[in-house]
């Protein structure tokens, strides 16, 4: 497996939203909205590879701030959860965004994915609320 960044508008980026959309969205019945993709542009993609050159695992990476980041769409293939590539991709992730600056990470965690992030020393703020139909909180990780 190989841990790279992508670029948006690329090949290896519609792959990754074609990911996205099977694990995230369709299961909810959603689909993605233009204005949504076109929105990715200067945000920061990551994406893990299996040995066949297939996108297994992605998340995006969008500045908040000179020192703040906001980890979204983290996603791994059905086959290829609970193995830790989930993991190793969000630590791949911290150590990107340290290079690059960033001080703080934060996100919204569905209720699910809590769990995952609590191993990874992310905190839970505030009060859990509803988006895309789900209920969610807000997390963050001093880097």
């Amino acid at each position: 497996m190989q841990i790279f960044q992508i670029l948006f508008g690329t090949p290896e980026y519609d792959e990754a939203l074609k990911l996205r959309y099977k694990v995230l969205r369709e299961p909810l019945n959603l689909d993605f909205e233009v204005e949504q993709i076109e929105s990715e542009w200067d945000s920061y993609h990551l994406a893990i590879v299996n040995s066949q050159h297939k996108i297994i695992a992605y998340l995006m990476l969008t500045p908040t701030s000179k020192t703040e980041i906001k980890m979204r769409q983290v996603v791994v293939d059905f086959d290829q959860q609970k193995a830790g590539i989930g993991s190793d991709l969000v630590t791949f992730s911290e150590h990107f965004c340290r290079e690059n600056g960033f001080q703080k990470m934060s996100l919204h965690a569905r209720d699910t994915a809590v769990p995952f992030y609590n191993k990874l020393n992310y905190m839970q703020v505030g009060e859990p609320f509803i988006e895309v139909g789900i209920t969610h909180f807000e997390m963050y990780k001093v880097l």
